[in-house]
Protein backbone atom coordinates (compact mmCIF):
# COMPACT_ATOMS: atom_id res chain seq x y z
CA UNK A 1 0.00 0.00 0.00
CA UNK A 2 1.03 3.18 -0.43
CA UNK A 3 0.62 6.84 1.39
CA UNK A 4 -1.89 8.16 -0.73
CA UNK A 5 -4.86 8.75 1.38
CA UNK A 6 -3.89 6.77 3.66
CA UNK A 7 -6.08 6.80 7.21
CA UNK A 8 -4.94 6.72 10.72
CA UNK A 9 -6.28 6.00 13.65
CA UNK A 10 -4.32 8.02 16.70
CA UNK A 11 -4.51 5.83 20.38
CA UNK A 12 -2.45 8.15 22.90
CA UNK A 13 -4.31 9.15 26.33
CA UNK A 14 -2.70 12.28 26.22
CA UNK A 15 -5.14 14.52 24.08
CA UNK A 16 -2.32 16.97 23.71
CA UNK A 17 0.30 14.67 22.32
CA UNK A 18 -2.39 13.22 19.80
CA UNK A 19 -3.01 17.22 18.85
CA UNK A 20 1.01 17.30 18.33
CA UNK A 21 1.63 14.23 16.18
CA UNK A 22 -1.72 14.76 14.47
CA UNK A 23 -0.35 17.96 13.38
CA UNK A 24 2.66 16.04 11.95
CA UNK A 25 1.02 13.66 10.24
CA UNK A 26 -1.38 15.44 8.08
CA UNK A 27 0.75 17.69 6.52
CA UNK A 28 1.81 14.82 4.81
CA UNK A 29 0.46 14.71 1.37
CA UNK A 30 -1.83 11.48 1.61
CA UNK A 31 -1.91 11.22 4.94
CA UNK A 32 -5.63 11.83 7.10
CA UNK A 33 -6.35 11.17 10.73
CA UNK A 34 -10.08 9.99 10.77
CA UNK A 35 -10.26 9.04 14.49
CA UNK A 36 -8.52 9.22 18.11
CA UNK A 37 -8.65 7.00 20.54
CA UNK A 38 -7.74 7.14 24.55
CA UNK A 39 -7.40 3.71 25.64
CA UNK A 40 -6.71 0.35 24.43
CA UNK A 41 -10.16 -0.99 24.48
CA UNK A 42 -11.73 2.38 22.71
CA UNK A 43 -8.45 1.68 19.77
CA UNK A 44 -10.28 -1.83 19.65
CA UNK A 45 -13.78 -0.64 19.24
CA UNK A 46 -12.80 2.03 16.62
CA UNK A 47 -10.02 0.31 14.69
CA UNK A 48 -13.59 -2.28 14.07
CA UNK A 49 -15.80 0.72 13.04
CA UNK A 50 -13.69 2.95 10.80
CA UNK A 51 -11.10 0.20 9.54
CA UNK A 52 -8.19 2.61 9.39
CA UNK A 53 -5.31 1.92 6.76
CA UNK A 54 -2.62 2.17 9.77
CA UNK A 55 -2.94 2.48 13.85
CA UNK A 56 -0.13 4.28 15.91
CA UNK A 57 -0.33 2.67 19.11
CA UNK A 58 1.22 4.47 22.70
CA UNK A 59 1.65 1.72 25.51
CA UNK A 60 1.11 3.10 28.66
CA UNK A 61 -2.58 3.85 28.84
CA UNK A 62 -5.67 3.33 31.52
CA UNK A 63 -7.07 -0.03 31.40
CA UNK A 64 -5.64 -2.68 28.81
CA UNK A 65 -2.33 -1.38 27.57
CA UNK A 66 -1.09 -0.87 24.24
CA UNK A 67 0.74 -4.55 23.99
CA UNK A 68 -2.61 -5.94 25.00
CA UNK A 69 -4.95 -3.42 22.59
CA UNK A 70 -2.63 -4.48 19.71
CA UNK A 71 -2.61 -8.30 20.20
CA UNK A 72 -6.74 -7.80 20.48
CA UNK A 73 -6.63 -5.75 17.28
CA UNK A 74 -4.33 -8.25 14.94
CA UNK A 75 -6.48 -10.95 16.30
CA UNK A 76 -9.62 -9.45 15.18
CA UNK A 77 -7.82 -8.48 12.11
CA UNK A 78 -4.49 -10.32 10.97
CA UNK A 79 -3.42 -7.64 8.17
CA UNK A 80 -4.29 -4.78 10.56
CA UNK A 81 -0.69 -2.15 10.50
CA UNK A 82 -0.05 -0.89 13.89
CA UNK A 83 3.09 1.46 14.16
CA UNK A 84 4.23 1.31 18.14
CA UNK A 85 5.01 5.02 19.12
CA UNK A 86 5.84 5.39 23.35
CA UNK A 87 7.54 6.51 25.81
CA UNK A 88 9.61 3.04 26.32
CA UNK A 89 13.02 2.51 25.05
CA UNK A 90 13.40 -0.57 26.37
CA UNK A 91 14.13 -3.37 24.00
CA UNK A 92 12.29 -5.17 26.13
CA UNK A 93 8.43 -3.50 25.22
CA UNK A 94 9.70 -3.43 21.55
CA UNK A 95 10.25 -7.38 21.39
CA UNK A 96 6.52 -7.59 23.13
CA UNK A 97 4.84 -5.25 20.10
CA UNK A 98 6.24 -6.60 17.71
CA UNK A 99 5.67 -10.20 18.99
CA UNK A 100 2.10 -9.15 19.52
CA UNK A 101 1.52 -8.16 16.10
CA UNK A 102 2.81 -4.40 15.72
CA UNK A 103 4.58 -4.01 13.04
CA UNK A 104 6.57 -0.48 14.18
CA UNK A 105 8.25 0.75 16.78
CA UNK A 106 9.45 4.30 17.48
CA UNK A 107 10.34 5.94 20.61
CA UNK A 108 8.66 9.53 21.26
CA UNK A 109 12.33 10.78 21.79
CA UNK A 110 12.73 10.42 17.92
CA UNK A 111 12.51 13.75 15.12
CA UNK A 112 9.25 14.00 13.71
CA UNK A 113 10.80 12.79 10.39
CA UNK A 114 11.72 8.95 12.05
CA UNK A 115 8.17 9.01 13.12
CA UNK A 116 7.00 10.27 9.41
CA UNK A 117 9.59 7.68 7.75
CA UNK A 118 8.51 4.77 9.53
CA UNK A 119 4.76 5.44 8.97
CA UNK A 120 5.53 5.21 5.35
CA UNK A 121 7.35 1.98 5.74
CA UNK A 122 4.60 0.38 8.19
CA UNK A 123 2.36 1.29 4.92
CA UNK A 124 4.25 0.27 2.44
CA UNK A 125 4.49 -3.34 4.19
CA UNK A 126 8.06 -2.79 6.13
CA UNK A 127 9.22 -3.14 9.44
CA UNK A 128 10.10 0.05 10.96
CA UNK A 129 12.48 0.70 14.13
CA UNK A 130 13.57 3.62 15.41
CA UNK A 131 17.89 4.04 15.18
CA UNK A 132 17.78 3.69 18.92
CA UNK A 133 15.05 0.68 19.57
CA UNK A 134 17.53 -0.67 16.85
CA UNK A 135 20.62 -0.38 18.89
CA UNK A 136 18.73 -1.53 22.03
CA UNK A 137 17.61 -4.81 20.27
CA UNK A 138 21.69 -5.26 20.14
CA UNK A 139 23.14 -4.88 23.07
CA UNK A 140 19.85 -7.06 24.19
CA UNK A 141 20.97 -9.72 22.07
CA UNK A 142 24.43 -9.42 23.17
CA UNK A 143 23.62 -9.22 27.51
CA UNK A 144 22.71 -12.81 27.30
CA UNK A 145 20.66 -12.80 30.04
CA UNK A 146 17.36 -14.43 29.33
CA UNK A 147 14.70 -11.58 29.97
CA UNK A 148 10.98 -11.29 30.23
CA UNK A 149 10.62 -10.18 26.63
CA UNK A 150 11.73 -13.14 25.62
CA UNK A 151 10.40 -15.81 27.62
CA UNK A 152 6.76 -14.73 28.23
CA UNK A 153 3.88 -14.18 25.47
CA UNK A 154 2.25 -11.09 24.97
CA UNK A 155 -0.74 -11.56 27.37
CA UNK A 156 1.92 -12.77 29.92
CA UNK A 157 3.78 -9.47 29.66
CA UNK A 158 0.49 -7.28 29.93
CA UNK A 159 -0.80 -9.44 32.90
CA UNK A 160 2.42 -8.74 34.50
CA UNK A 161 2.08 -5.19 34.09
CA UNK A 162 -0.92 -4.86 35.06
CA UNK A 163 0.51 -6.73 38.66
CA UNK A 164 3.55 -4.22 38.67
CA UNK A 165 0.99 -1.39 38.43
CA UNK A 166 -0.44 -2.88 41.43
CA UNK A 167 -3.85 -4.21 40.12
CA UNK A 168 -5.60 -6.72 41.90
CA UNK A 169 -6.56 -9.88 40.50
CA UNK A 170 -10.06 -9.00 40.36
CA UNK A 171 -9.07 -6.28 38.45
CA UNK A 172 -6.81 -7.78 36.20
CA UNK A 173 -9.97 -9.78 35.49
CA UNK A 174 -11.98 -6.93 34.63
CA UNK A 175 -9.51 -5.08 32.76
CA UNK A 176 -8.74 -8.36 30.61
CA UNK A 177 -12.49 -9.77 30.25
CA UNK A 178 -11.12 -13.30 32.19
CA UNK A 179 -12.08 -14.72 35.07
CA UNK A 180 -9.59 -14.27 38.69
CA UNK A 181 -9.10 -17.92 38.20
CA UNK A 182 -6.90 -17.73 34.56
CA UNK A 183 -5.41 -14.18 36.34
CA UNK A 184 -4.10 -16.62 39.38
CA UNK A 185 -2.85 -19.06 37.06
CA UNK A 186 -1.27 -16.85 34.22
CA UNK A 187 0.40 -14.91 37.95
CA UNK A 188 1.87 -17.96 38.88
CA UNK A 189 3.24 -18.81 35.09
CA UNK A 190 4.94 -15.65 34.87
CA UNK A 191 6.59 -16.15 38.23
CA UNK A 192 7.50 -20.05 37.31
CA UNK A 193 9.07 -18.79 33.74
CA UNK A 194 10.86 -16.13 35.31
CA UNK A 195 12.45 -18.57 37.85
CA UNK A 196 10.97 -15.83 41.18
CA UNK A 197 9.22 -17.26 43.78
CA UNK A 198 7.55 -14.00 45.04
CA UNK A 199 5.80 -10.83 44.00
CA UNK A 200 9.00 -8.94 45.35
CA UNK A 201 11.43 -10.82 43.30
CA UNK A 202 9.53 -10.35 40.38
CA UNK A 203 8.94 -6.35 40.93
CA UNK A 204 13.20 -6.69 41.44
CA UNK A 205 13.45 -8.44 38.22
CA UNK A 206 11.53 -5.92 36.40
CA UNK A 207 13.33 -3.12 37.94
CA UNK A 208 16.78 -4.75 36.70
CA UNK A 209 15.62 -5.32 33.25
CA UNK A 210 14.08 -1.92 32.80
CA UNK A 211 10.80 -3.03 32.75
CA UNK A 212 9.88 -0.39 36.03
CA UNK A 213 11.21 2.60 36.76
CA UNK A 214 11.49 3.66 40.18
CA UNK A 215 8.92 5.94 40.65
CA UNK A 216 6.34 3.30 39.76
CA UNK A 217 6.84 1.82 43.04
CA UNK A 218 5.07 4.70 44.86
CA UNK A 219 5.84 5.27 48.61
CA UNK A 220 6.72 1.85 49.30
Amino acid sequence: MSAADATILLVDDHSVVREGYRSVLQKQPGLRVIAEAADGAEAYRLYKSEAPDLVIMDLSMPGIGGIEAVRRIRQWDKAARILVFTMHENAGFAVQAIRAGARGYVTKTSPPETLVRAVMDVLAGKIAISPDIDHELALSRLAGESSAADVLTPREFEVMRLLLAENTTEEIAETLHVSPKTVANLHSLIKDKLGVGSDIELVRLALRQGLLTQPDLGEA
